[in-house]
């Protein structure tokens, strides 16, 4: 490999369908998946195992959808706390070969092996290491691409690893000519469906395609096609065809925290303002709830909604600056129903979400006349009875309206459960 730099991407299969058949040793020649609650119109696959894939059941279809394909499926509530602590694990056996680990997502991690081959050998000898230790230790089988950067990392991965039976991948820069240009322009990373058609309508019908046309050239056929401001993106996929990232591989790179929100999918239809307000009101006691745990104040307040039709969303996100920062969830509350009442439209709502960004450290703040000092008092006092016994464990009155999530969001991590 040209670069001296050898970096990994590992991937495990089918996540969390794999965490729950290793548990469930009964259902090893079974099709598993793992769906939200059909119940509440969250009957999402999330995961489903490679025997389940065969029947056809794809990630993201409704639960119906698979059953209707696959009526013999094992279908199994997410345990979403599990599967971070198992991602965790996976995390620290990685750390074992290398202090240069970076999550990408729960499932998917890239390594830079480059110092390690001195302790462990070769980078394929590193990679079936990995594999063996963390399929005995979880029973999940990891896939792993590799490259001299992440981007080709990535691609190792996805195109080529994850189809061989070993589950590993060489991708040498000089040799993209020969092994990744003359795929689809769609297998690239980054280009979804929308994205090939305009390729295709551009005369691009490969990766090579892209990678060969001078980028001068293609950001001018991308200015015809999207606008003036297409240039970052015009860069991206040039860069990504010709498998240039020069970006390292760093364990801090989610550290820094740039905006603290939450945002919630709600069980129907939700069209009055007293229930709306009941869901802003839980969704601002959230955030600066995590605001304060992480001693944060935010200035700039955001707040969005999407319609009901998921198939032709409607709705907005919009943000404006606050007078002082804060993690007062009332003073958050407020503003967040000015900003929704002022850009909602009427129509029904079946997603919120309430954000604060411009963060900076909560132990400097402006003093201002009125209640405020006993009213972070009072917050403190209610984090330390939530942190000792419980998000649900204090809650306010309106969260026990009909309308109210808080009390069933408090046994879920990201909307599943626990």
């Amino acid at each position: 490999m040209p670069s001296d730099r050898v970096i990994m991407l590992a991937d495990c299969q089918s996540f969390y369908a794999s965490v729950e058949k290793a548990a469930h040793p009964e259902y090893h020649d079974q099709p598993v998946v793992v769906a939200g609650d059909p119940e509440r119109r969250s009957g999402i696959i999330l995961a489903a195992c490679p025997i389940a894939k065969k029947q056809g059941v794809r990630t993201a279809e409704t639960l119906g959808q698979a059953l209707a394909k696959c009526p013999e499926l094992v279908v199994i509530r997410p345990r979403m706390q599990t599967y971070i602590d198992i991602s965790l694990l996976i995390t620290k056996t990685f750390e074992q070969f290398t202090d240069l680990v970076e999550p990408f997502s729960i499932d998917e991690q890239f390594l830079d092996v480059t110092a390690s081959s001195e302790l462990f050998g070769s980078p394929d000898e590193i990679a079936f290491q990995i594999q063996t230790r963390i399929l005995l230790q979880t029973g999940v089988w990891a896939r792993v691409g590799i490259s001299s950067n992440k981007i080709l990392a990535k691609m190792a991965c996805d195109l080529f690893a994850k189809k061989n039976a070993s589950g590993i991948f060489t991708l040498p820069t000089d040799q993209l000519e020969n092994v990744l240009w003359p795929l689809g322009v769609s297998e690239m990373f980054g280009v979804g469906g929308r994205m090939t058609a305009h390729f295709n309508r551009m005369g691009m019908q490969t990766i090579g395609d892209v990678a060969r046309t001078p980028l001068p050239q293609l950001k001018n056929k991308m200015r015809a096609r999207f606008g003036k401001n297409s240039d970052i993106n015009a860069e991206v996929f040039w860069r990504t065809a010709n498998g240039i990232d020069p970006s390292p591989v760093t364990p801090s790179t989610h550290n820094l925290q740039k905006s603290i929100g939450h945002g919630m999918t709600l069980p129907r239809d939700y069209s009055r303002p007293d229930e709306i307000d009941t869901v802003l009101l839980e969704l601002s006691d959230e955030v600066c709830r995590r605001c304060r745990a992480k001693r944060y104040m935010g200035s700039v307040i955001a707040t969005g909604a999407q319609g009901a039709d998921f198939d032709r969303p409607t709705g907005f996100f919009r943000q404006m600056k606050l007078a002082d920062p804060t993690n007062i969830g009332s003073e958050v509350y407020e503003a967040a129903k000015v900003l929704f009442y002022r850009h909602w439209d009427g129509l029904p709502v079946r997603k919120l979400g309430v954000t604060l960004s411009s963060l900076t450290d909560d132990s400097e703040y402006q003093l201002t006349i009125g209640n405020r000092e006993r009213q972070r008092d009072l917050d403190r006092t209610v984090d330390g009875i939530k942190r000792r016994y419980g998000v649900s464990s204090i809650l306010r009155a309106a969260s026990l309206k009909e309308a109210g999530q808080a009390h069933d969001r408090a046994a879920k991590i990201g909307g599943h459960y626990k």
